[in-house]
């Protein structure tokens, strides 16, 4: 029903319903959003009469508030938007009506390379090199900006999306004309719960899903368990928020939480100050979660204020929450599907590694743990080696965003440039910070000078490190590398770990707060432990220790007092939107269709729409079909489409130099998702893969079947069965698509002519994004995989049951035929509005077939 809210002078109209008095908090959000669009009966219903042990299999269809984008997933979207419209006129309709229906928010923030370190220049010579990469796709961004309604661009060179979303851009409650309502944000970086410690409700959806809400689309998700963490007692004098988060992602994997919200509450929670809230909320993807939510409280509202919001907005947050039932009442907690409980006292400092995120070690295990892996022997007098740390990284979102680590960081480093300790020269140090708010307490505080003397200037406001840019290494260590067969290892301060990802030349990858990324920096190793051994010397000869520089709590405290104020956040952000001169100069078509430019290499017109029909083609079986590749257990997004550097001697690497691409600016997959030609020779290329179709070797290859099963790459295979006409399907593991919402880990096996994936499970945002390309995602039942079942990769594939899915009912399973083995698969569109993007061979063309016929409707 309809309620109205007074706030001040303001009165809004807010929606309600009789909500079960214990329905957990993110359900009482979605609930609204149902009750606001006018969902069927049946959809309020599924949360009205939501119990905590009952089981899950109604959908429903939620409305966005608003879409979050980054550059790279960005740039894949806008090219699909124009190229919407180029299709839309094709067929007769006016492409203007391709349009955002909602706000639309892009932050450029995954494009800059930490090419340059330790220099003061690092800053400027980096963003130089940016602009030279990407002037392209940032002129297509602007275009964007100038022909698409309610599209707003944050520039380079402002912050890490997320960051700002936390600092600047989220409301918790949006306001449109007189009506109030929550603050639904889905973004196209699974990394968009962060804005959950702000009390926001948000996650991550790939960029295909995204298109289609910023279309007027709903989303549709089945209605989610909630598990409830109970948070009490304090973190301990030497623990971090970043240790913490570390110990949760390891409870959270460890109970499995994939597919569901998780919501923190009690004592412990009213304790934690929201910038550690969105630390914690900020690794949701990392626990396998939907979502993480921290509900709103005193402690939301105080945060609000003290970054700029205005004091009557912060009023109208709070008033609704209390209206809505949706602040925190610590002694009251919602009924959940699960209960867990954490008392911070037991939390310990620990890193995680070497591959996932979920790997906690305690620190003082670090050197055993490391010890333990296998790998070839090296000369013992070797100062590179095993365990060297080539890459420290201050870096990220998830940890740059939190004041306590990173002034912990700085004061470390003042300790230890005063006992005359410096970093290891073989380090590539690099401090990327996600606010500029950042770098302005650090030079209030007089903590910079001493970062410096470490070799942590300021290389950029961006991912960075995080995401895979974190550009070459030092020449020596490369080289070792490469002529030794080197182990080596990066510690960053950020929430990924997973193989291939940070730089292709390191193998072992640890995520660690601020503070420990300084103290590996000075160690220059992993093979040391920290708690008992000496990090070095000081100009004496006395040895230093961790436990002499590490801050006190009450010191951190201080200077986060002394420095930090809400006018740093009022300076940063008052020029958000406004570029520099290098953005300023760059220029801009506001024409209605994109004019692409044939010769580019970063944009390009994708296929995906050419030859559309107006009707969707009929659903029919699978046959013939090959094994394209056959995977192992946990295989990422970044296993299935690389981030990070385009390696010259790659299929895209090869393709761009074909096109005259000098070999230093080949740059990465990250910068040319908007190039399918690039994406789709990416697909599978990741340097870390192991394909069991081609054992013993790693990257992209694979055995072609239809020459003999030779040794191949990927893309090549593919290819060979494209010009065959035969199509190819992925048989995989456990977890399937774990990490980034990428959507071109869908995109590029799509256009490789992949038509299912066989898993034994998939993560979430992945799944969602196959059946948005109008891939088939089918699961094998419990107790079977592509072991189990004796499947080599060598059988011809059949499907049969697909003609099913033009019927009122999906069917659970269909029958799957591999050689001479014949299994039933659950097949995993989840909802009728999935099966309903399958049929029209993904969100693309179902969208535009909608919208073409509303056209027709209105004439």
């Amino acid at each position: 029903m309809t309620d109205f809210l007074t706030v001040g002078s303001r009165r809004y109209r807010i929606h309600t319903a009789d909500a079960p008095a214990r329905l957990p908090y993110s359900l009482r959000v979605m609930l609204e959003n149902l009750l606001r669009h006018a969902a069927p009966a049946e959809q309020v219903r599924a949360l009205t009469g939501w119990r905590p042990d009952a089981a899950r299999t109604a959908a429903v269809d939620l409305h966005p508030a608003r879409v979050f984008l980054h550059d790279t997933n960005g740039v894949p979207v806008l090219a699909d938007l124009a190229s919407m419209r180029d299709a839309m006129a094709a067929l007769g309709g006016d492409p203007a009506s391709v349009n955002p229906a909602i706000p639309a928010e892009l932050v450029v923030d995954h494009s800059i390379i930490a090419d340059v370190f330790g220099r003061p220049d690092a800053l400027a010579r980096n963003a130089d090199r940016e602009y030279e990469r990407n002037a392209e796709r940032y002129r297509f961004l602007r275009w964007g900006q100038a022909s698409l309604r309610g599209f707003t661009v944050v520039p380079p060179g402002k912050g890490i999306m997320h960051q700002i979303n936390v600092e600047h851009l989220a409301r918790v409650v949006m306001t449109r004309g007189e009506e109030a309502y929550p603050d639904l944000c889905l973004g196209t970086d699974s990394h968009t719960t962060m804005v959950n410690g702000l009390g926001t409700l948000g996650w991550g959806i790939g960029g295909i899903e995204a298109e289609a809400a910023m279309l007027g689309q709903s989303v549709s998700i089945l209605v989610p368990d909630v598990v409830g963490v109970r948070l009490h007692g304090e973190l301990p004098v030497a623990a971090t928020a970043t240790d913490l988060v570390l110990t949760l992602t390891e409870l959270l994997r460890d109970h499995g939480v994939v597919g569901k919200i998780v919501e923190f509450h009690g004592p412990g929670v009213t304790a934690l100050p929201v910038t550690d809230r969105v630390t914690i909320s900020n690794m949701s993807p990392e626990f396998g979660s939907t979502a993480a939510l921290f509900p709103v409280d005193a402690e939301t509202i105080r945060y609000l204020r003290f970054t700029g919001r205005a004091g009557d907005h912060a009023d109208l947050v709070e008033a609704y929450a209390r209206a809505q039932g949706l602040w925190h009442e610590p002694d009251a907690p919602p009924a959940y599907t699960a209960d867990l409980d954490l008392d911070l006292a037991t939390v310990v400092p620990s890193v995680a590694g070497p591959r996932r995120p979920q790997d906690r070690i305690p620190l003082e295990g670090v050197k055993d743990a490391f010890r333990a892996q296998e790998r070839p022997p090296v000369a013992a007098e070797r100062e590179i080696t095993h365990g060297t740390v080539a890459i420290a990284a201050i870096t990220s979102c998830t940890n740059t965003s939190n004041p306590s680590v990173m002034v912990a960081a700085g004061l470390l480093a003042k300790k230890a440039v005063e006992r005359g300790l410096s970093a290891k020269p073989w380090v590539k140090t690099t401090l990327s910070p996600g606010s500029r708010v950042v770098m302005d307490y650090y030079g209030e505080a007089g903590l910079t000078p001493y970062l410096e003397r470490l070799g942590f200037t300021l290389a950029g406001f961006g991912c960075m490190t995080c995401i895979g840019a974190s550009g070459p290494l030092v020449e020596e260590v490369s080289k070792a590398v490469a002529e030794h067969d080197l182990d080596v290892a990066a510690v960053l301060s950020g929430n990924r770990n997973f193989e291939g990802r940070i730089q292709p030349e390191v193998r072992s990858n640890y995520l660690a707060s601020p503070p420990l990324v300084v103290a590996y920096a000075i160690a220059g190793t992993m093979d040391l432990d920290l708690t008992t051994e000496p990090l070095g010397t000081d100009p004496g000869g006395e040895p230093v220790y961790l436990r002499d520089l590490w801050p006190a709590p009450e010191e951190v405290r201080a200077v986060i007092e002394r420095v930090i104020r809400p006018e740093m956040f009022a300076r940063a952000y008052a020029d958000v939107l406004d570029g520099d001169e290098r953005w300023q100069r760059l220029d801009v078509s506001s024409s209605a269709t994109y004019p692409w430019d044939p010769a580019s290499t970063y944009v390009r017109r994708a296929p995906y729409l050419d030859g559309m029909s107006p009707e969707p083609p009929p659903v029919t079986d699978l046959t013939g079909a090959r094994v394209l590749v056959k995977l192992g257990d946990f295989i990422t997004t970044d296993h299935i489409s690389p981030a990070g550097a385009i390696l010259p001697s790659s299929p895209a690497g090869r393709y761009l130099a074909g096109l005259g691409v000098p070999r230093h600016q080949l740059n990465t997959y990250a910068s040319r998702r908007g190039n399918h030609e690039v994406m789709m020779r990416g697909a599978f290329a990741n340097v870390r893969l192991r394909n069991q179709l081609a054992p013993g070797t790693e990257g992209g290859l694979t055995a072609g079947f239809l020459d003999g099963g030779a040794i191949t790459t990927v893309y090549e295979a593919a290819r060979a069965y494209q010009e065959a006409a035969v199509p190819v399907v992925v048989l995989a593991g456990e977890g399937y698509g774990a990490g980034s919402s990428r959507d071109w880990a869908a995109k590029g096996p799509a256009l490789l002519g992949v038509r299912a994936v066989i898993a034994k499970s998939f993560e979430r945002i992945h799944r969602s994004n196959l059946v948005g390309m109008g891939v088939l995602p089918l699961q094998f039942l419990p107790g079977q995989g592509p072991d189990e079942l004796g499947l080599t990769g060598r059988e011809v594939i059949g499907v049969t049951g697909l003609t099913a899915l033009d019927g009122p009912r999906l069917p659970p399973t269909l029958t799957v035929t591999a050689g001479d083995v014949t299994f039933q698969a659950r097949l995993r569109l989840d909802t009728p509005r999935e099966a309903d993007y399958y049929r029209h061979g993904g969100i693309m063309p179902y969208v535009l077939r909608g919208l073409l016929a509303a056209a027709r409707r209105s004439r």
